[in-house]
């Protein structure tokens, strides 16, 4: 088992039954994005993302964002120290290798913002002093779609800044009571070991640009997204970082998966984590109940797939 499935099968000690999950929240974070999980509560999102942090062996921060969490909450502050009569720069959560944005539709636009420049940039800018965040650094945020008062939803401009969007849905029957038993006498984090470091994570980040993608797959990639465009029920479709999103997490996925070029069906695996949060539907279909999702799913039910050579 090569390196990057490792740490999906050492995370999924502890989650069962969200190998899915865990193998697109591994591809985001090897094809250098973040990570926006929307779903109900007690699902393990939380979860997932400590044992995703502990599997890579690198370093975690949660923040639990509320209305009244500041940008330098997250950024970090520089305090006057009167003994030394110097200011001294006291890092924020940012300053880690995962971060967990928590209900990160609950603060305000202000604070929501001030994460920009770190999932763009890999930097942090605090009294006009501009510092490198650790790599890799990962961002896994969520959301609660259901409840709506006191929230403040993520422009499109932010949205766009996460690689994918993930739903996790409910355990079958067989997986909660295997997550009963596991739970009900001990916490299996606790036991949870490292598998990689951050030093190799930026080493497959490498090793993901080598993998290949084929001209065919190249022009199945921007058809698919040039269709997000024109199609008759979408106001605003992807824009190009939604291509080099939809390239860079196939072969990521590839990787994974222990290959070294893409296949078209890796594409079409992705394109409904990749694109649906990036496309805008026209009013009047959103009010008969149309989602991004849905013509997502129809543009790759519809297109040709290409031979991958």
């Amino acid at each position: 088992m090569n390196e990057s499935a490792l740490i999906v099968e050492n995370a999924s000690q502890v989650i069962i039954g969200k190998g899915k999950a865990l193998e697109l929240m591994t591809v985001a974070l090897l094809a250098g994005g973040h990570i926006l999980l929307e779903d109900v509560p007690g699902l393990g999102k939380t979860l997932m993302a400590k044992a995703l942090a502990r599997s890579i062996g690198g370093s975690f921060k949660r923040i639990q964002c509320t209305p009244d969490l500041l940008p330098s909450d997250v950024t970090g502050l520089s305090v006057y120290n009167q003994k030394s009569g110097e200011f001294v720069f006291h890092p924020g959560p940012v300053m880690s290798n995962v971060l967990l944005a928590d209900e990160i539709n609950r603060t305000i636009p202000r604070t929501q913002a001030s994460l920009l420049e770190s999932m763009g940039e890999g930097q942090v800018t605090v009294d006009g002093r501009t510092l490198e965040l650790p790599k890799p650094f990962f961002v896994i945020a969520t959301q609660n779609p259901i409840e709506l008062e006191g929230t403040f939803p993520l422009p499109e401009a932010q949205l766009d800044r996460f690689l994918m969007k993930i739903h996790i849905g409910y355990p079958k029957k067989e997986e909660e009571l295997s997550l009963l038993e596991r739970f009900i006498s001990q916490d299996p984090m606790l036991s949870l070991s490292a598998v990689s470091s951050p030093e190799r994570i930026l080493a497959l980040q490498q090793e993901r640009k080598n993998v290949l993608v084929s001209a065919p797959v190249r022009e199945y990639i921007t058809d698919l997204v040039g269709a997000t465009r024109t199609h008759p029920k979408v106001r605003y479709g992807a824009s190009p970082r939604g291509s080099l999103g939809l390239t860079r997490s196939a072969q990521a996925l590839a990787l994974v998966r222990g290959r070294n070029y893409v296949l078209p069906d890796d594409v079409k695996e992705l394109a409904g984590s990749v694109l649906p949060h990036r496309i805008i539907v026209r009013n009047e279909e959103r009010a008969k109940g149309l989602t991004a999702e849905a013509v997502v799913s129809e543009i790759v039910a519809s297109l040709a797939v290409p031979s991958p050579v």
